[in-house]
């Protein structure tokens, strides 16, 4: 073999070695990339670390587990059964019929859409008067700190409070006959007539949600580009075209996330209802959670009601996905 052959093969492996080693990072992050565990060995400090960290979050584990994941994974069980508690059979397995009987009900549809219209009601009245009064308080005035305090101060207070203190604005002797007795018109039974019922309770619900969703766009107005505003201003643009080309589309993924959370929350609607009207008149206000506390708590038919309580938290659930879908693809874009 000569010197020659023997220096070209060595200059070849060489080269292959440095090709390897040129391509050993991109390997790595190839498999970073794929979930591959990493060839360093994890050190005892860290073991230990997150072994505190397992022991530290058992105990909130645990509770949570007995306090909600049992009663949901029971209440799924009773949903397959039926079950009254005053009879001494027990639950009786049925399956899906308890489903099949919630989705050919006629009143489980018309409570389903007395929920839908009082949650849609309260969104069309709190979302643009949220945002006028999140555009209110954005701007600099005396007393601004006060009148947000003011005007999110009904958001913390309690639901079956608030209900309580409308139950008597909307009673015979309460502040809003008083105002109809002052011009001159007759007294009105606001919660016990059917055409005026539903439409108090969506006044005093958007009257409660209405600080927390200011708050929301306040945050959202407040971290916008300035320099956008700015720019559009110089360009010739007035408040209105400003408002409709700039700030609007800007506060859209804050706007969806408003309508959704809300939907989700508005959709549990209980208290409010159970205080006021109870359902009535003429179930004009019953929602799917009060049917499902009748069937339940009236009627002792607790896997017909969890069968309702369950097509609920599907629907509720398809809303969360659905939130969650359309802020990730708005984030995106």
């Amino acid at each position: 073999m000569t010197p020659a052959s023997t220096g070209m093969r060595a200059a070849g492996a060489n080269d292959r070695y440095d090709q390897k080693r040129a391509a050993e990072p991109a390997r790595r992050d190839k498999r970073r990339a794929a979930g591959r565990p990493s060839a360093q060995r994890v050190s005892p400090v860290r073991r230990g670390q997150r072994r505190a960290g397992w022991m530290l979050v058992a105990p909130a584990v645990l509770v949570l587990l007995v306090v909600a994941a049992v009663p949901i994974g029971y209440g799924f069980y009773l949903s397959l059964t039926s079950y009254n508690p005053v009879e001494t059979t027990g639950p009786q397995f049925h399956g899906f019929d308890g489903y099949r009987a919630v989705l050919g009900s006629a009143e489980f549809w018309r409570a389903l859409l007395t929920t839908v219209v009082y949650a849609v009601g309260v969104l069309v009245l709190t979302i643009p008067a949220s945002l006028g009064l999140a555009m209110l308080v954005n701007g600099r005035f005396p007393g601004v700190t006060l009148f947000r305090g003011v005007m999110y101060l009904p958001r913390v207070v309690p639901l079956i409070a608030v209900s309580m203190i409308w139950l008597w604005l909307y009673s015979r002797d309460g502040f809003f006959n008083y105002a109809l007795d002052l011009v001159g018109l007759p007294p009105v039974d606001f919660l016990n007539t059917e055409g005026t019922a539903l439409g108090s309770l969506i006044v005093m619900r958007a009257w409660k949600a209405l600080g927390g969703s200011m708050i929301i766009f306040l945050a959202g107005l407040q971290t916008m580009p300035k320099e956008l505003l700015e720019s559009a201003a110089v360009d010739g643009a007035g408040r209105w075209h400003s408002f409709r080309h700039v700030t609007l589309p800007l506060l859209a993924p804050i706007t969806l996330y408003v309508v959704v959370m809300d939907l989700i929350y508005l959709a549990q609607s209980f208290s409010e209802i159970y205080v006021l009207t109870s359902g009535g008149p003429l179930g004009s206000t019953t929602v799917v959670n009060m049917l499902v506390y009748r069937e339940a708590f009236q009627n002792f038919q607790l896997g017909h009601a969890s069968s309702m309580a369950f097509v609920l938290f599907c629907l509720i659930f398809a809303l969360a996905y659905a939130n969650v879908r359309l802020l990730t693809r708005t984030g995106k874009s």
